[in-house]
């Protein structure tokens, strides 16, 4: 049986002084580990879960995708970068991006480049190979033979978050097809940023809205606490599409910006099963792998996924596999911030606000 317990936070200056050291301001996907370490983690949360059977689907799903992404990484070295690539922006569009505030890769605005359809049928042929028979088995099947123009409008729809018309059998399948295009992008940018030189600055600008990612602008699925050097415990947003993660200071709001201890608090499940005699509400969330982190002011919260305290933890996996945390939560009349594009939640005619719209970027020939 689970129940949740709530602890108020320290405010969010008390976590910085805490923490001490430099916080790089972002982290990139990388290309040889991202998905494998994802299709890892869920493979282990599967193991005697009540949701095992979608954690292992979940995490074959996330092995395609490695393999695509390699693959795409593959093809963008043959091409030496050139026009054969996926386009990204140049040096002159990140900039104007930069100065307006706004995300190079915007989801909704970027031209797709049609090299998503490849990723999609080559994750779908290999799902194919190891699902049994039934309703998953019919979705891919179905997957494999539709046009462009489905395709196009499903994407239309996830990237925009207008459910309507979103046929949901299939949604986290064309959504994975999208995260490897968006991540292989949002590596080829930091590349390039780097290869011209410009080691000193980042290829996104600081947006005004720091709940959504500076690079392709969409919501995260969690955030998640990284340790590294002299940085202890830091907070980084994991963005739901292009895997890039940005750094927002713990103890305040994503959705809103509060960031009072008064208003701002951790929920935690209590698990029958792993409580200790005797042992408080707060030590049991101080050990928490896993909490949402909720607002009073707005009535948001966004799951932290505390990689500090386990160094196996990972935000796509471990957001599936604590759903009790999101039904538990919801009960208190929370609001969800976070987008999962595995499992997607909310009203499906509902529209959430869309990112800004870059400004005139340049791409190559190729896109959609």
């Amino acid at each position: 049986m689970s129940t949740t317990a709530t602890v108020r936070v320290q405010s969010a200056e008390e976590i910085a002084s805490r923490a001490g050291g430099s916080t790089p301001p972002l982290r990139w996907p990388e290309r040889t580990t991202f998905f494998a370490e994802r299709a890892m983690r869920l493979r282990q949360l599967a193991n005697g879960h009540a949701m095992g059977d979608f954690l292992l689907f979940a995490a074959r799903l996330a092995q395609a995708q490695q393999a695509a992404l390699e693959r795409l990484g593959a093809n963008e070295a043959s091409a030496g970068g050139g026009a054969g690539g996926v386009p990204i922006p140049d040096a002159e569009a990140i900039d104007r991006a930069s100065l307006a505030g706004q995300p190079p890769l915007a989801a909704t605005d970027w031209p797709r480049d049609r090299a998503w359809h490849a990723v999609l049928r080559g994750i779908v042929r290999a799902m194919r190979a190891e699902t049994a028979p039934g309703p998953a088995a019919d979705a891919l099947a179905r997957l494999d033979g539709a046009d462009e123009v489905f395709l196009e409008r499903q994407a239309d729809a996830l990237l925009t978050g207008v459910m309507a018309g979103l046929d949901l059998a299939t949604a986290p399948v064309v959504a994975a097809a999208l995260q490897v295009l968006w991540t292989h992008m949002a590596i080829e940018l930091e590349r390039a940023h780097a290869a011209r030189g410009q080691t000193h600055t980042l290829p996104v600008g600081k947006l005004d809205d720091a709940g959504i990612c500076p690079c392709c602008g969409s919501r995260p699925v969690a955030s998640v606490t990284r340790s590294a050097g002299d940085v202890a415990g830091q907070r980084y947003l994991h963005c739901s599409l292009c895997g890039t993660e940005w750094n927002v200071p713990r103890g305040r709001c994503v959705h809103c910006g509060e960031a009072s201890a008064e208003k701002v608090a951790y929920q935690s499940l209590d698990r029958a099963d792993v409580i200790e005699p005797d042992e408080d509400s707060g030590a049991r969330a101080a050990r928490a792998s896993i909490q949402a982190e909720t607002c009073d002011a707005c009535g948001h919260y966004l799951k932290i996924v505390h990689g500090d305290r386990d160094p196996m933890a990972e935000p796509v996996a471990d957001d599936l596999a604590s759903i009790t945390l999101d039904l538990l939560v919801a009960e208190t009349g929370k609001l969800r911030h976070g987008v999962n594009m595995m499992l997607l939640f909310g009203d499906p005619d509902e529209a959430p606000v869309p990112p800004p719209r870059p400004p005139a970027p340049s791409a190559p020939p190729g896109g959609r």
